[in-house]
Formats: C-alpha cells, sequence, structure tokens
C-alpha cells in the first residue's frame, strides 16, 4: 500500500524547482551536488526540460554550454568538467583527452559520448518558449536556428562512425555510453575484457552511499578504467579505437532514442526550412528503427544488443528491452511491449512500492534492489518512456507513469534511484535530472489553485 505522505503539488513543484537551483552553476547544471559537479551529456538534456517549465532562457543556456564542448568530429563527450570540483572520479586528467584532436581547446571533457536525446529537449524549449511568446519565443526559435547544424553533425558523426555497417544500431566502446553503466545487459562484454596495468585509483562514488554494494566494485571500475586507456592511447581517434577497445557492443536502447530523436530533430528541420536535411534524418529514424525492431528475442519479446566481439546476441530481463517504445514502430510489436511492460513482471509486479519499471526485472536471477542499473527505478527513464508514450497517443500508460513517479518523487528528496519494493530514495540526492523529471511531469499543473 502506497503511505507516501501527500504534498501539493504547488509544494512538489517548488521543492523540484530550487533543486536545479542549488545545482547551478550559471552555464551548467551539476547533475548532482558533491558526487557529480560536472554536466553530464543525456542528464542536461532532461534538465533543460524540466528548466523549460520554470525559464527558458536558462534552458537554452544549458544546451548551448553542452553543444559548446562538442567535437569537430561531431561528437558530443559525455561529461563536461566545471571548475567547481577536482575531487570527482574519474577526472579531466584521468580521461586523457589532451592530446584528442577533435577536442575543442580550452574545454575540458571526457572522451565517449551519451545517447541523443537532446533534440527532444530542443522541442520542448521550443514549445514551452511558444507557448509563452514574447522573448521566450524569440529566444528558442534563435537558439533553434543557429545550434541546428550542430545537432545534425552529431546525429550524423552517430549515423556513420557508430554505425559503420549501417545495421541501424549504435555500437558503443564502453557501458557508460549507454547511461546503464552496470547493468546486467554488460555483464558477458565485461567478462571478456582483460585488463591491463591500471594505474592506482581512489573512488569518490561510495563515499556518498550508505552501502557500497549500491555500485559496481573495484574489479569492475578497473575495467571501466582499462578501456578509456586503451582508447586514450589511439587519442579517441574514431578508427582506430575499433580496432584496439576490448568492448563493442550494439546498443539497442541507444539505437532506439538516435531514432526517435532523428524523427524529432527532422520535425524541427522542417520548421525552418532544412527540408533536405530533414529527409536525411528521417533515413536515419527509418533506419535505426527497424534495427530495434530486427534485435526482438523470441522467447521473451524483450529487445536485445549484440556483442560485436564475441558474434552474439545479449538478452537480459531489463528495461532496455523495451527500446522498441521508445523509438517507435510497427503496431503488432508496440502492442506486446505494452502488455509485457504493464504485465507481472515489470509494471504489474505486486511488490512494488509504485508501479514503475525497475531498471532489471524482479524476475530475473541478475535482479539487485538496491544496485545501481541492476534493479533500482530511474525516475528520468520513467519520463522519457511517458514522453514516447503520449507521442504514441497512448494516454493510458502516460497517465499511469506520471501518477506513480509524482507519487515516487513526494518525499522530496528527488534520489538518483529508488529501491523499487520500499520507494527509498538510493544514491546521490537532490538528483538534478529527478527535478527536472518532476517539473515536466507537473507541467502547467503547479499554476492551478485549489479553493
Amino acid at each position: 500500500m502506497n503511505t507516501t505522505p501527500r504534498v501539493s503539488v504547488q509544494d512538489l513543484h517548488r521543492a523540484a524547482a530550487e533543486v536545479l537551483r542549488l545545482n547551478d552553476l550559471g552555464t551548467m547544471t551539476t547533475a548532482a551536488p558533491n558526487l557529480y559537479p560536472h554536466m553530464w551529456s543525456w542528464d542536461a538534456a532532461f534538465v533543460a526540460i524540466g528548466l523549460a517549465r520554470i525559464n527558458v532562457p536558462r534552458a537554452i543556456t544549458e544546451l548551448r554550454t553542452l553543444l559548446a564542448a562538442q567535437w569537430s568530429t561531431g561528437m558530443i563527450p559525455h561529461i563536461v568538467f566545471s571548475e567547481n570540483s577536482t575531487d570527482y572520479f574519474p577526472g579531466f586528467d584521468r580521461w586523457g583527452t589532451e592530446s584528442a584532436r577533435a577536442r575543442p581547446s580550452g574545454i575540458k571533457s571526457s572522451g565517449i559520448c551519451q545517447p541523443p536525446v537532446h533534440a527532444i529537449a530542443l522541442r520542448q524549449i521550443l514549445d514551452r518558449g511558444r507557448a509563452n511568446g514574447g522573448a521566450d519565443q524569440e529566444a528558442a526559435e534563435t537558439f533553434l536556428a543557429e545550434s541546428f547544424d550542430g545537432w545534425l553533425a552529431w546525429h550524423r558523426w552517430l549515423a556513420t562512425v557508430r554505425d559503420p555497417d549501417a545495421a541501424g544500431l549504435i555500437e558503443i566502446h564502453h557501458g557508460w555510453e549507454s547511461g546503464f553503466d552496470n547493468s546486467p545487459r554488460w555483464d558477458g562484454p565485461y567478462a571478456r575484457v582483460q585488463a591491463g596495468t591500471v594505474p592506482a585509483f581512489t573512488r569518490r562514488d561510495t563515499l556518498h552511499v550508505a552501502d557500497t554494494g549500491e555500485r559496481p566494485d573495484d574489479s569492475e571500475y578497473t575495467k571501466y578504467l582499462w578501456l578509456v586507456q586503451q582508447m586514450a592511447s589511439v587519442e579517441y581517434d574514431d578508427e582506430a579505437v575499433r580496432n584496439v577497445v576490448d568492448f563493442r557492443v550494439r546498443d539497442v536502447f541507444f539505437s532506439a532514442i538516435m531514432a526517435a530523436a532523428s524523427d524529432v530533430l527532422a520535425a524541427l528541420g522542417e520548421e525552418i526550412g532544412r527540408s533536405s536535411d530533414a529527409g536525411e534524418l528521417r533515413d536515419f529514424a527509418r533506419r535505426f528503427r527497424d534495427g530495434v525492431a530486427s534485435t526482438i528475442d523470441p522467447l521473451s519479446g524483450l529487445a536485445r544488443d549484440y556483442d560485436i566481439l564475441a558474434g552474439e546476441w545479449i538478452s537480459t530481463d531489463t528495461v532496455s528491452g523495451f527500446a522498441p517504445l521508445v523509438s517507435g514502430g510497427g503496431e503488432s510489436l508496440l502492442a506486446a511491449q505494452r502488455k509485457l511492460l504493464l504485465g507481472p513482471d515489470w509494471m504489474g509486479h505486486p511488490g512494488l512500492r509504485f508501479p514503475l519499471p525497475p531498471s532489471t526485472s524482479p524476475s530475473s536471477a541478475a535482479f539487485r534492489p538496491r544496485t545501481y542499473w541492476r534493479g533500482p527505478v530511474w525516475p528520468f527513464l520513467n519520463l522519457l518512456l511517458g514522453w514516447a508514450s503520449q507521442r504514441d497517443g497512448q494516454n493510458e500508460i502516460y497517465q499511469a507513469l506520471k501518477a506513480a513517479s509524482l507519487d515516487q518523487l513526494a518525499d522530496l528528496r528527488f534520489g538518483e534511484y529508488y529501491e523499487p519494493f520500499t520507494g527509498e530514495p538510493l544514491g546521490s540526492l537532490n538528483q538534478a535530472w529527478t527535478a527536472a523529471a518532476c517539473l515536466e511531469w507537473i507541467g502547467p499543473d503547479w499554476q492551478v489553485r485549489t479553493a
């Protein structure tokens, strides 16, 4: 039974907005105080969505700061380092991107990427700006026109460099690129990584959790750092990385976001008269949508990743299996996916505190309810699933995700992730993209005054 204390939507909105204010460095929003003092790529997109609900110009600044870190190849790095803290590990000095020729001078960043949700954020900013009118509308429309080429270059880089065989599936070179860092999805590929000599390191993430079991252990982290060293050894040259890195996986959920975001960016391009570029983006969307659909496991009905180096499918009961719900696709496939999502292994599991999909199914042997991507519920991901449901006219699922998400966040602690059975917030509290998701779920509802 849900016993979360009731709070007014105005109080929830106020608390979420305060988290973004406290995490604001002026031109970027730190992902969370203390633990994550820098900007993360897909975090920034979700943060911008939330910011657009309260301050359109500030939302624009968030994406502008991220785009300024774009490499000359078109790649957008997964971390843009602020001067706010030197305590984060692995910091800029550990990434070895100083010698990467494609990195823009004067900007410190990592050398890998994350899923391209940015066009979805750009769409939300534009919609909020137009709804507000006046200076907000002008700023949003100007930003779309001036930034479009950057986002287009980003999608082109992914479609060519990260899908060299035109399989319709994005290749990643590190579990961190997926955003699902230590998911069971990567157990097989990581088991085959034989790390060489890695300099000693002191982690910071384990200092911010009550139980270190929530996080990957040091042996896993050594492999993470080894992959970084491999990429740095060839100065992050795109072609050379494929020849040296020990982790090459076609990521189905990343690919689904690529499909969805390419369609969104295409529509934005059409609005500003970029019809040829929009056609190219539509082609990307079709390619990756078809690629996602091609991965379905006939036994589970879930989408799968593909381990290139091992030459085998990766079948896991993780939330990434619902990639088609993000990419879109044929109605029979989507109907089957919705049935699974609402079923007893996922949102309909009787033990859940809130009917929200855990990162790994409680029915899976790999399920660990308190360990990062191996079981906890992630609020930003539910927002993405809600966005896709609304896009596809699935209002019932959208409303179910919205209601449960707002109930989950009513403790006003804005956890990084949540224990699925107890609803306990875990990881770093006052997480920016969790607060941003809350603001987007609330939308304009907070302005309603009851008698």
